[in-house]
């Protein structure tokens, strides 16, 4: 059974694995996670027992606009609604808000449009960054 938690605590190896799980390099610097994690404004996670297989975390600026930065599921538990699970959490939290934004890959639309996001047009995330995922 999946259990869900409101916590920006975790230890570097729990974010590594899970990371990397999914092929993203944020893995390769777990310790720069921990932190990231205490810093976001929301961090929802799933566990199994007490393993993590998936996370969601948003920034917010308090009353208008939220940024969903990362959600990752664990590839050995998708397709179980995890991801959708921790999602609607986000859409809960954010209800009052105005807007909320998630950068998704192309191949991943699908998935953010079954759960009520829309590709917006004539807009494209931009980004400087040093990560290669």
């Amino acid at each position: 059974m999946i259990e869900y938690r409101d916590s920006h605590v975790f230890s570097s190896d729990e974010l590594r694995r899970l990371f990397l799980s999914v092929g993203w390099s944020s893995g390769h610097f777990p310790d720069k996670l921990v932190i990231s994690m205490k810093n976001f404004s929301t961090v929802y996670s799933a566990w199994d027992d007490g393993r993590l297989v998936g996370m969601v975390c948003a920034m917010d600026d308090g009353i208008m606009n939220a940024y969903v930065h990362y959600l990752l599921v664990d590839p050995a538990y998708q397709n179980m609604t995890i991801g959708r699970t921790l999602v609607d959490m986000i859409k809960r939290r954010y209800s009052d808000y105005l807007r909320i934004v998630v950068v998704a890959y192309d191949d991943e639309l699908h998935f953010y449009e079954a759960c009520g996001f829309e590709k917006a047009d004539g807009a494209s995330p931009m980004f400087i960054t040093s990560l290669w995922t």
